[in-house]
């Protein structure tokens, strides 16, 4: 199997049997009492509890986090006639920005999806919205134009108290966006379960859910046996949960998310990368490194654009220094006069990718036939199968609210 092409790899051989009762609807009461599953490939599996990972995780090792915080994305409206219209919020359009977006007054524009649409054929949609900053009317103006591949539509939101931003209306009558497959509505406590303990940075409609296990207190340890903890951007997508439905993975359109990383950091990880083990708390940072390489390697080629692509990871390409490629993009912010590199990624991470950055990762158990699955596989290889077994057997909690793994090289 791996000396297929990544393009012609089978989604079925990436699918496994997971009962409903093994998907964890809510999360435990005491966030770093799940169970964590450690695995290096070539050896045994050992069961643990997550509290235990201060001591699990590699002397000296550099521990990377997602920073992103989920939005309260989900908006529903009412019509006069009684029917009611979901605005799901995507990603920003104008401005584009989401620090900006947030801090807007008055107006933004946002990507969305639109529940119930065959009911809104035209007109505004409007309701009263008591925020922390005052009272306002909060109107959604009816998308011009034809939705995109996606059935995105682009949104105009206005409103009429100049003191109130887009971050406030979001707060007060916005739904946090729980995963679908939990089959269930959002409730009060998803509001502090659905966010990790170090989330700041507006955007995500997902959370990055392998950071779910920590607590302050655990984090303390961590950093108290001589780990780095240090943090990074991607905003999650609503893609994220999208599975594969075509055959082969090259006719699956991956989608793209938006990464920040502060160039200090880009600058240690030079330093860090190939001398100190790296890892990344999640498949979201996981991707959000990897892409650092590769946004790099473009640079140094002269072909960046400001977008990982899909398939640049298996091109035949130079492949340079993850040292220099870091340094290219630091250099690049210098001469720019800006301390954050902001990009946007599509990079897909399947069997016959090599890692670049990341030598660990701490993840939970994905859907199947789900790119994060592939992602998993890429880094250790066919015996992912015997892995999810071992955990299907031994009561593991499978996907966001569920248990974790340790994945060590």
């Amino acid at each position: 199997m791996h000396n297929i092409a990544p393009q012609d790899i089978k989604i079925e051989n990436y699918n496994y049997a997971l009962p409903a009762e093994r998907i964890a609807t809510h999360p435990l009461a005491v966030r770093d009492a799940c169970k964590l599953l450690v695995f290096t490939p070539g050896q045994n599996i050992c069961d643990t509890v997550f509290s235990k990972i201060p001591a699990l995780l590699p002397k000296n090792a550099m521990l990377v986090c997602n920073n992103t915080r989920v939005i309260n994305a989900r908006l529903r409206f009412a019509k006069d006639t009684g029917a009611r219209i979901e605005i799901f919020c995507l990603e920003p359009k104008l401005p584009a920005d989401y620090a900006q977006s947030f801090a807007t007054r008055g107006e933004c524009e946002w990507q969305c999806l639109v529940g119930n649409a065959k009911k809104w054929k035209d007109g505004t949609l409007a309701m009263q919205v008591n925020t922390n900053a005052g009272k306002t009317v909060l109107t959604a103006h009816h998308p011009q134009g034809e939705p995109e591949p996606d059935k995105s539509r682009t949104i105009r939101f206005t409103w009429d108290n100049p003191e109130v931003t887009f971050s406030d209306l979001v707060a007060a009558v916005g739904e946090i966006p729980i995963p679908p497959y939990l089959n269930r509505a959002s409730e009060e406590s998803d509001s502090v379960d659905y966010q990790t303990v170090y989330s700041h940075i507006e955007g995500s409609v997902a959370a990055p859910t392998a950071g779910l296990h920590f607590t302050p207190e655990l984090l303390d340890e961590v950093r108290n046996t001589g780990i780095d903890v240090r943090e990074v951007t991607l905003h999650v997508g609503a893609g994220t949960f999208r599975p594969v439905k075509t055959e082969s993975i090259g006719e699956h359109d991956m989608h793209s998310e938006f990464i920040a990383v502060d160039k200090q950091f880009i600058r240690e990880l030079a330093q860090t990368v190939g001398k100190r083990p790296v890892i990344a708390v999640g498949t979201t940072s996981v991707r959000t490194l990897e892409s650092l390489y590769h946004a790099g390697r473009l640079l140094l080629e002269g072909r960046w654009n400001g977008t990982v692509p899909q398939w640049t990871a298996y091109e035949e390409a130079s492949q340079p220094a993850p040292e220099d490629t870091l340094n290219a993009i630091a250099d690049e912010l210098d001469r720019n006069g800006q301390s954050t590199f902001f990009a946007h990624t599509r990079i897909i991470i399947a069997p016959g990718y090599t890692y670049r950055i990341v030598s660990g990762m701490i993840t939970n158990f994905h859907q199947p036939s789900s790119t994060l699955l592939l992602l998993v596989s890429a880094f250790i290889g066919d015996e992912w199968r015997m892995v999810y077994e071992h955990a299907l057997n031994n009561n593991y909690r499978f996907l966001s609210y569920g248990d974790a793994c340790l994945f060590l090289k």
